[in-house]
């Protein structure tokens, strides 16, 4: 039977290039997001072997439809990408509370509901986990957005820990900069774009493939003994420890 895998935040981005990989890969890839447009176009991009669910997966009612769409199939490829940089008026107490809510809700409790409703059907051994962070969880900058990326990466080691002994691998991707993604829309100048660049040590930005290409490893033969690690993918501008 073909390979399956969960993409959330499949629709644009990291998530789309992550999907189409492994479609290129031979998967069968469900991809994940709010917005039914934009599913709809990532798919025919992708191919014949994606479908989508429209969902948000930081609602327990929502997270059903993936569970459903997944069916009996052992899920081989689980990819915890969605996720979002949410703004709030933070002149009050209560809008403080609300934005760090919303900031978790997305990045974290995202990727706490997805894991917990299909790690029953992810494949005994084999099964790959994979939480998409931020560099912003090492160097600070994003407030709540920082906090709820360094959340994912002791979630993480937990999953790792956990989940070894049934042959089941889990680590987080840390991206630095990448364009072509939804991620700093309306939010980067070409000032803010070039200080980027100019904080790496190979001089450019990263792209959506570059978190691809990281993931074809990670669930590929030659990642079979990484897990617990929090890998960093930024040209150098947040160095390893």
């Amino acid at each position: 039977m073909t390979r399956l895998a969960v993409v959330t935040g499949g629709g644009t981005g990291i998530g789309k290039a992550t999907a189409g990989m492994l479609a290129g890969e031979g998967y069968d890839v469900i991809i994940v997001g709010r917005r039914a447009e934009v599913l709809a176009d990532a798919v025919k991009w992708i191919g014949p072997q994606a479908s989508a669910v429209t969902a948000d997966v930081a609602d327990p009612a929502q997270v059903a439809r993936v569970v459903e769409a997944v069916g009996d199939r052992d899920l081989d490829v689980l990819v915890n990408n969605a996720g979002a940089f949410v703004a709030h008026d933070e002149s009050t107490l209560a809008g403080v509370a609300e934005r760090w809510r919303a900031n978790l809700d997305s990045n974290v409790l995202s990727a706490v509901l997805m894991t917990t409703a299909l790690l029953p059907r992810l494949r005994r051994p084999g099964g790959k986990i994979i939480l998409t962070s931020s560099i912003a969880a090492q160097r600070g900058g994003g407030g709540p957005y920082s906090a709820a990326k360094a959340a994912l990466h002791g979630y993480g080691l937990d999953l790792a820990t956990s989940l070894g002994p049934e042959g089941i691998t889990a680590n987080v991707i840390s991206p630095g900069y990448i364009t072509d993604s939804e991620f700093f829309v309306g939010r980067m100048t070409p000032e803010g774009h070039q200080a980027r660049i100019d904080a790496t040590l190979v001089k450019r930005a990263g792209v959506p493939g570059d978190i691809a290409e990281t993931v074809r490893w990670l669930v590929g033969p030659g990642g079979g003994f990484v897990t617990g690690q929090i890998i960093n993918v930024n040209g150098g501008s947040v160095l390893g420890r």
